[in-house]
Order: C-alpha cells, then sequence, then structure tokens
C-alpha cells in the first residue's frame, strides 16, 4: 500500500478517501443488481431499465459540478457529490418499488459521475506539477477500493438473505458518509477567479469536444472485459467458466500496479497523444486474440485469453494516463472542474453505450465484429495526435480564455 498511495499530507488524505469511497462503490456495483432483484423484488428487465436511466441521468452531472468547484471551493463540492452518494445508498435502503429505486439509483450514479469533476481542483492543486501522475495514483487506489468491496460483497452474495444484501448497501452508504469526513480534513482550495471569456467556456472549446468524443469512443474498451468478454467465453470458446473472474483479477492487479509507472512517463501533451495512439493499436490486437478463441482448443484459447487480457489492459493504462494528461493540460487553470466534467462526459458516454454496441458487433455477429470494434480503436487511437495539435494552435491565440 505504501508504493501505491501518494506522498504524505492532503494529497494521501485524498487518496484514502477515495479508497474508502471506492470500496463502498465497489460493494454496490457488486451487490446491487442481486439486491434489486432478490430484496426489493423488481423484474430483472425494469432493474436494466433503471440503471441505464441512472447512467443517462448522470451523463449531465459532471460539468455543472465540476463549474461548481472552480468558482465555489471544489472541498465543499466534492464532500457535497459524497453527500448525495451516502443519501442515495441509504435511499436504496428503503426503495419499496421502481420509482423510488430509479430515483435514488439516479442520484447515485449522479454523484459518482460529479464526483471526480469536483474533485478535480484538489487533484490539480495537490499534483504540484504532476497532475496527471497523481491522477494515476487516484486510478490504482480506485481500482484498488471497488476489488475490496467486490471482496465484501462476496459474503452477503454468498449468504443470500434479505439483511445480508441489506448490511452491504448500508455498510456503502457508511463508506460514503465516512469518505465525506475524511474531505472535510483536506486544507480548503481557494476558487479559481473566472476568467475573461464565456461561462461554460469548455462547451465552446472545439478541439476539446472532439478529443472528450474521442475518448468517448476509446472508453467503450472498458465494457469489452466486463460485458463482452464473459458472454464470448461462454458462448463461443471452450475456456472454463472460472476464467470470467480470472479476466477481472488479471485486469484489477496490472492496472494497480502499473497505472502510476505509466502516467510517470506520460508527462506532455505528445506523450499523451502517442499513448492513445499505442492503446488503439493495444486494442485492436487484444480484439483479435479475442476473436481467434472461438473454436480453438482449450489450451490454446486459455493462451490467447491470458494474452488478449495482458495487451488490452496495456492499452487501458496508456488510454487512461493519456486522457489523465491531456484533459488536465489542455484545460485553462480558472476551469479545471467544469473542463474535467465534460471530459468525463465522454467516459460516462462510452460506458454506456458500450454493452449495446459490443454486444450488438462482437457477440451478434461474432469474428468479424471484434475486428471492426478493434479497427474503430486503431482508427480513434491515430486520430488524437491530430486533434491534440488542432488543441496546441488554438491555445496559442490570446482570444481562447
Amino acid at each position: 500500500m505504501p508504493a501505491l498511495l501518494p506522498r504524505g499530507g492532503p494529497p494521501r488524505l485524498l487518496a484514502v478517501a477515495t479508497l474508502v469511497t471506492m470500496t463502498g462503490y465497489g460493494v454496490y456495483l457488486t451487490a446491487g443488481v442481486l439486491y434489486f432483484t432478490r430484496v426489493v423484488h423488481l423484474p430483472a428487465g425494469q432493474v436494466g431499465l433503471g440503471l441505464t436511466v441512472a447512467g443517462a441521468v448522470s451523463l449531465s452531472a459532471g460539468i455543472p459540478f465540476g463549474h461548481l468547484a472552480d468558482r465555489h471551493g471544489a472541498r465543499t463540492v466534492y464532500a457535497l457529490t459524497l453527500v448525495l452518494g451516502a443519501v442515495s445508498m441509504a435511499g436504496l435502503c428503503l426503495a419499496q418499488g421502481f420509482w423510488s429505486f430509479v430515483v435514488f439509483a439516479s442520484l447515485g450514479a449522479a454523484a459518482q459521475t460529479a464526483g471526480p469533476a469536483a474533485r478535480s481542483p484538489l487533484v490539480q492543486e495537490y499534483g504540484g506539477d504532476r497532475p496527471a501522475e497523481f491522477r494515476g495514483y487516484l486510478r490504482s487506489v480506485t481500482n484498488l477500493g471497488i476489488a475490496l468491496g467486490a471482496l465484501l460483497a462476496g459474503w452477503g452474495v454468498a449468504a443470500d438473505t434479505r439483511n445480508a444484501y441489506l448490511l452491504l448497501i448500508a455498510g456503502s452508504a457508511v463508506a460514503y458518509a465516512a469518505s465525506t469526513a475524511i474531505v472535510l480534513f483536506l486544507p480548503a482550495v481557494p476558487p479559481k477567479p473566472a476568467g475573461t471569456g464565456p461561462r461554460w467556456v469548455a462547451l465552446r472549446d472545439r478541439p476539446y469536444l472532439v478529443l472528450t468524443l474521442l475518448d468517448g469512443v476509446m472508453a467503450i474498451q472498458y465494457r469489452v472485459l466486463t460485458a463482452a468478454v464473459p458472454l464470448w467465453l461462454v458462448a463461443r470458446t471452450t475456456a472454463p467458466n472460472w476464467t470470467v473472474s480470472g479476466v477481472m483479477v488479471v485486469n484489477t492487479v496490472i492496472v494497480v500496479f502499473f497505472q502510476v509507472r505509466a502516467s510517470r512517463r506520460i508527462d506532455t501533451t505528445k506523450a499523451g497523444a502517442v499513448a492513445f495512439r499505442r492503446a488503439g493499436f493495444a486494442f485492436f490486437a487484444a480484439c483479435v486474440a479475442i476473436a481467434a478463441m472461438a473454436g480453438a482448443p482449450t489450451w490454446l484459447a486459455l493462451v490467447l485469453l491470458l494474452a488478449a487480457v495482458i495487451v488490452h489492459t496495456v492499452g487501458e493504462i496508456w488510454q487512461a494516463a493519456g486522457g489523465f494528461e491531456l484533459s488536465f493540460t489542455l484545460a485553462p487553470p480558472h476551469a479545471v472542474g467544469q473542463y474535467q466534467g465534460l471530459f468525463g462526459m465522454g467516459l460516462g458516454l462510452g460506458v454506456t453505450l458500450g454493452p449495446a454496441v459490443l454486444i450488438a458487433l462482437c457477440i451478434t455477429w461474432g469474428t468479424p465484429g471484434w475486428l471492426v470494434v478493434g479497427g474503430l480503436f486503431a482508427a480513434t487511437g491515430l486520430a488524437v495526435p491530430a486533434v491534440v495539435r488542432w488543441a496546441e494552435r488554438d491555445r496559442a491565440r490570446p482570444a481562447l480564455v
């Protein structure tokens, strides 16, 4: 753990708050669907619809909360998002039907989207000259927290009782509340003075908008290992079912231990653009390997799967590190939260649409679909350097902000 956390003081305190938050979120991610179906007694179709609505609602939360953090102080606004998360989990403990489930699930999804945007000015302040590297620390801690939450949720899922599921969701609410208390011990970061340009400057920054869209397309990759690969393994390959869990274990371990190292090396906009390009090729190679598993002998399928997961995760690390560098460096200092909120919308859109896109292309269409998806990732990665050069030219003009 000491190697995974940043130096002491506010950076480490923020990392601890992130760990506690994401442990609670990991519990919810793992046990939430089962809680809704087995305790709230909602049909699976309604749960899917409600979570889709919640995801759609959350997409619009990042920019306004990021703007509030810029103008009114990031510590207070970030703590507010954690309070909303605690309220949503507590509300889900009391949910009695579809609409109460949708309301509180949407509140939780919005809090989860708004949190990173509101936290961004804190990352900028505490990260010193290398906020992207500090953001890499926080991503490693995030993955570790989700993994710990999943392990804790395993107890409740194994017990499979109403009280066990209620205890898990209530524990998630407590985790959000504890994180709020930790964040309030952080030193305040003064609000940034407003720039001379329009209020919603991020929405007028065309190169940044295009970069956000490209990152959103690349973000579909986050659903490859969690949505497409499990279905592919069960339906089209001879790999044993336990490999579904093994995929996430390998992915989590690699991200936890190597995200920070990658972020240290990507310290310029050029390096960030190159990281996106490399990520696109890595995702393409992984898609080819996954497609080749169909009909292969078990031993070969396992070799291809391990290679695909490792290569895909390396691409994921490159994309994340490149995104951290570009999203911070290309944002004006007075609007970091607003810009991070916009950039997070691309990620949220890709993660939301990812399952439908991947199932339609990769699972329904089969091998050709995997090649199309891989080609889409590669083409997106190739487009990023040109957009970054466009953004840098645009920023050289005094009238930008």
